[in-house]
């Protein structure tokens, strides 16, 4: 009997429990609702609204034109400048030698072509690619496929219905070939 009597019970109110479970537990609150995420691969970091917001803007298919075109125009001034610099200049063969001036005048002229037509040809590329992988909904070799096909039918239907078709499945064929490289 001295045992039971120096043995008091201890009861908690129902505050008092409440308080000891919201610390064992945790809070309540939820930072998304409805969501479970697995821990098998490590922490799991829930993105803020302001990344997922820069995340977006990186993955629109306006940025990624945009991006294609600039790229483009700087590749294919650097590839225009590198073939000014090769090719021969085109004279009559009595003609006086060029000036300074007349070759940095052909200079610029053919690196400037080049960098629009690069330009172009990257910016519809990358624009036909996001819009029909944004309506597929799957990222695979089609798309790429699917945007030679409109791209190089673009640029050749320009010297008529045959160059269109022709471009189009030669820029077509093109893509698959490089996107097969790519992914393998």
């Amino acid at each position: 009997m001295a045992e039971e009597s120096s043995r008091k019970r201890v009861t908690f109110t129902p505050e008092e429990w409440d308080s000891i479970s919201r610390y064992l537990v945790g809070n309540n609150t939820r930072l998304r609702d409805n969501i479970i995420i697995p821990r098998s691969a490590g922490p799991v970091k829930i993105k803020t609204d302001e990344e997922k917001m820069v995340e977006s803007f990186f993955e629109s298919c306006a940025f990624k034109a945009t991006m294609s075109t600039v790229l483009g125009y700087g590749v294919g001034a650097a590839f225009g400048l590198f073939t000014s610099g090769v090719n021969p200049p085109v004279t009559l063969p009595d003609a006086p030698p060029q000036t300074a001036r007349e070759v940095f005048k052909d200079m610029k002229a053919t690196t400037l072509s080049y960098a629009k037509n690069f330009a172009m040809v990257g910016g519809v590329f990358a624009a036909v690619e996001c819009c029909v992988e944004s309506y597929r909904g799957t990222t695979d070799w089609k798309n790429g496929t699917y945007a030679g096909g409109v791209t190089g039918g673009l640029i050749g239907i320009r010297a008529g219905v045959k160059a269109g078709l022709l471009g189009a499945a030669g820029f077509a064929a093109f893509s698959t070939v490089i996107d097969y490289y790519m992914r393998h």
